[in-house]
């Protein structure tokens, strides 16, 4: 094991690991130019190198990627990626009021730990995960799928119902164009363009983007508060007593992370969205969460880069891409002529365990890039006047829904839909339930539909969906996130009742 750190460690693939985290950061951190994107369009430029080599490269890319979503999250309650939803629901409120140099670093600092048990799972307990991620079946990602909704939905500020019907409007975005099964198409109102759906970028860029720049442009308050004693620095010291302080969120939810990592097509938003919720579960701070509560931080930001190395338990040791950018990897793989299954970590150790190492490597370097990067950006972005902040943003936004597909009815659909969140964060609903039931929706549509072609196929539809174990305890978990809510509320009132 040894040869093959010390592999990872010579000169040139230091450099590809330093040069993969500083791209995927930067692209992270604008919405619409996500890390798949940035894999795909780099991965012809690793064909000349080293299968090792080159795999450390994309896989830093990547890495750096989830975690730079986190700067638009807590600097624009924007997520880069759909990852870094559930950092937005502390991350900004903490740079509103001056912490958002903090907040940052607590950010870097949990996705270092996260990266790093998503890489030790990776290379520990590969072969059992990649096993009872096999387990999982149509309907298991089906009920995955409403977990995620209704974790979201309950999660939500205001009350229940509007979080419910929020995801519940992003399902039905998710429906337009074509059936992900069958093909039908559905919405679409003789438009061409909505054949392919909606894409869920888009969405995300709409929904959380749009409604910042109408809200800088229709309030006279500046976009940030500034203060000279919080701005000095990145704050270090702080942020590591408050990670002393949340040990045991740290853990669970890096854990949690590199589970759901493990699952085929799950990806980090349900991981972040799972981790957030036990974490505000769990904490004696519980009230203080989605009003700047740094522990909401740490459990999505450790999560979400759990996934990563997660996500190649599956794609090394099966040969299936937990998300995206694991299948533009393993395409990388296939073309350097490397045959995968669970043979792959006998005949090919040298490359897979020196890859396994540089993904640790590029974990690791992310807390000084990190760090550098965070010590100027929130101060730098404060000091932004808004007559240059808005215009700034708002090109941002439409330049990176265009790269999407170079499709300019996109951003017309981004702007719409920037416009619909706007009125509805007036009335009260949150646009990360409509943003999770566009990301969501699809999984949960050909999880439902291929069940119950299964099960009626079987003449078990009941058991098909009520009967298998795995899904008898995902069916739990959203009958315990659904009541929570009202339960909690309820022993409130008693002991407010019983106080007076």
């Amino acid at each position: 094991m040894l040869g093959y750190l010390f592999e990872a460690l010579t000169p040139f693939n230091l450099m590809l690991a330093f040069m993969g985290v500083v791209a995927g950061v930067t692209i992270g951190a604008m919405p619409g130019l996500t890390a798949t994107m940035a894999v795909a369009v780099l991965t012809p430029l690793t064909f000349t190198m080293e299968p090792a080599s080159a795999l450390i490269m994309l896989a830093a890319i990547y890495m750096g990627g989830i975690y730079g979503g986190c700067f638009a999250a807590v600097l624009l309650n924007t997520p880069g990626t759909p990852s870094s939803i559930a950092t937005t629901f502390d991350g900004y409120p903490m740079a509103k009021r001056g912490d958002g140099a903090l907040a940052l670093s607590l950010a870097t600092m949990a996705s270092v730990v996260g990266g790093v048990v998503g890489v030790a799972m990776l290379l520990l307990v590969a072969p059992p995960l990649a096993k009872v991620a096999l387990a999982f079946g149509p309907v298991e990602y089906f009920w995955l799928a409403v977990l995620g909704l209704t974790l979201v939905a309950s999660l939500s500020e205001g009350s229940l119902l509007k979080g419910i019907m929020g995801a519940c409007f992003g399902l039905l975005i998710s429906f337009v164009g074509s059936a992900v099964i069958g093909g039908d198409l559905r919405f679409t109102f003789g438009n061409p363009t909505l054949t392919g759906g909606i894409n869920i970028v888009v969405a995300l860029i709409g929904l959380f983007c749009i409604p910042v720049v109408l809200d800088l442009v229709t309030t006279p308050d500046p976009h940030l508060e500034f203060s000279e004693d919080k701005h000095r620095g990145f704050r270090l010291m702080e942020a590591v007593r408050q990670m002393f302080g949340q040990k045991l969120n740290l853990v669970r939810s890096s854990a949690i992370g590199a589970f759901v990592g493990a699952l085929p097509a799950a990806g980090g938003a349900i991981a972040s969205l799972i981790a957030y919720s036990e974490a505000r579960r769990s904490s004696k701070r519980s009230a203080h969460f989605g009003k700047g509560e740094p522990g909401g931080i740490v459990a999505s930001e450790a999560a979400n880069n759990a996934t990563v190395g997660g996500g190649f338990i599956p794609t090394l040791v099966l040969g299936i891409p937990g998300t995206p950018p694991d299948a533009i990897i393993l395409g990388a793989l296939l073309v350097h002529g490397i045959r995968i299954g669970p043979s792959l970590f006998t005949e090919h150790s040298a490359i897979v365990y020196t890859f396994i190492f540089g993904l640790l490597i590029a974990s690791l370097l992310m807390l000084p890039i990190g760090l550098f990067l965070g010590r100027y950006a929130f101060r730098g972005f404060v000091a932004i006047p808004k007559a240059l902040l808005v215009p700034g943003i708002l090109l941002m936004t439409i330049l990176g829904t265009y790269a999407i597909n170079n499709n300019l009815t996109e951003v017309f659909i981004m702007l719409a839909l920037g416009v619909v969140g706007w009125v509805l964060a007036r009335a009260g609903f949150s646009p990360a339930p409509i943003v999770l039931g566009v990301v969501l929706g699809q999984i949960a549509e050909q999880g439902f539909v291929q069940a119950w072609l299964i099960g009626t196929a079987s003449d078990n539809l009941l058991g098909m969906y009520f009967g298998r174990p795995i899904s008898l305890v995902i069916l739990t978990l959203i009958v315990l996130s659904l009541g929570y809510p009202l339960l909690s509320s309820r022993l409130k009132g008693k002991l407010v009742q019983g106080s007076d």
